[in-house]
């Protein structure tokens, strides 16, 4: 989890398109607070600081300081341009100190399955309900040592501190295999080596 991110946040007035092609222009990127009920507030936030927030930290808790008042935010959603994957926009949720959140965090394996097996993500992410201020940068799954046929649940999962886990029990994050070497490679492998004989 990341500590002490702070961006310093300019209030637009400006908006539409042609404001945000402005604002990008001069070093910039658009952004939009909003929760607890308060009007949505027009912001830019500087582009390459909030470039390193976003790229280095999924789920970012960043305190803005908005005209000398700090507002603690939660970064809820990028928007890149397809080709060049610049920043266009980014939303932002308000938080308080203590409160609790639900994000998506990625699933990080770690530790080896047995000698031969393979290991099959089939969650990328898992639903963490967790402190704001207290989101992991992933949610750790040890595979060490399962052999095959191992399956683990969402449920398996040792949660995060002050986390839980949201997702249902019964849902598959990973399975250990060994891997099938089919009819067809076998007859593939066997000319092959007809060739090179």
């Amino acid at each position: 989890m990341a500590d002490n991110l702070h961006l310093t946040a300019t209030p637009r007035t400006e908006f539409g398109k042609g404001a945000a092609r402005r604002t990008r222009r001069a070093g910039q990127i658009p952004a939009v607070l909003y929760g607890h009920g308060t009007e949505p507030q027009h912001l830019a936030l500087p582009s390459h600081e909030t470039f390193l927030v976003v790229k280095d930290h999924s789920n970012a808790v960043v305190t803005l300081d908005i005209e000398g008042t700090e507002q603690l935010a939660l970064v809820k959603d990028v928007q890149r341009d397809p080709v060049r994957r610049d920043i266009e926009h980014v939303d932002l949720v308000v938080v308080r100190q203590g409160e609790r959140v639900t994000v998506e965090v990625p699933v990080h394996i770690t530790g080896e399955s047995y000698p031969g097996t393979i290991h099959q993500v089939e969650l990328q992410t898992l639903t963490v309900s967790v402190p704001a201020t207290r989101i992991p940068e992933v949610v750790s799954v040890s595979i060490e040592g399962l052999q095959d046929g191992a399956i683990v649940r969402a449920g398996d999962i040792p949660h995060p501190e002050d986390a839980s886990i949201e997702d249902d029990d019964d849902a598959i994050v990973v399975v250990i295999s060994v891997p099938r070497v089919s009819a067809e490679d076998l007859g593939e492998t066997e000319e092959t080596e007809a060739a090179e004989a």
